[in-house]
């Protein structure tokens, strides 16, 4: 059996009053969809959090009410915990967007179906989104930009991405 592909949807914050509830930041672009996508996990997969009520407080952060948690001391037991939704309880993306779950584990390979790798991950450290590709032979992870230039082709159903790197910059050598 595949276990379940979770996606990062946010995290907890510290407790808000003495009642239960707690801070959460989403890192969705409505914050009040955190309470749309059903139950919740750890990264693990192993604690479960349904949220009971939900409001928002500003930009990304909402105020929620977690089934089981009902005072301060449970809430702050949560801080920090970052929260996963099931990715089949996510909206399809929109056209030419990606759930970085769906990319991890696909097979990198050049315009002639020639393997690089497997796509291990997805970073964005500020100037946008960087695939890092695991070498099929082994070796040091190979980082390119994930640009429409550099990634022309997506085939999730495939299980493949097509990767076109970049010409080197002009000036080095």
């Amino acid at each position: 059996m595949t276990p379940p592909r979770l996606v990062a949807v946010g995290v907890f914050g510290a407790p808000h009053g003495v009642r239960g509830e707690i801070r959460a930041k989403a890192y969705t672009d409505d914050p009040r969809s955190l309470a749309a996508y059903g139950e919740l996990t750890d990264a693990a997969g192993v604690k479960r959090f349904r949220i009971a009520a939900l409001r928002p407080v500003k930009d990304d952060m909402v105020i929620v009410r977690v089934d089981g948690v009902a005072d301060r001391d449970a809430a702050a037991a949560l801080t920090g915990i970052e929260l996963f939704a099931h990715r089949e309880n996510l909206p399809p993306p929109d056209e030419d967007e990606f759930y970085h779950a769906d990319l991890i584990g696909l097979r990198a390979e050049t315009r002639e179906a020639e393997e690089i790798g497997r796509v291990v991950g997805v970073s964005n450290y500020g100037a946008g989104d960087i695939l890092e590709i695991a070498p099929k032979g082994g070796g040091e992870t190979l980082l390119f930009p994930f640009t429409k230039a550099v990634a022309p082709e997506i085939d999730l159903a495939g299980g493949r991405i097509v990767i076109a790197p970049p010409r080197e910059v002009e000036g080095e050598g």
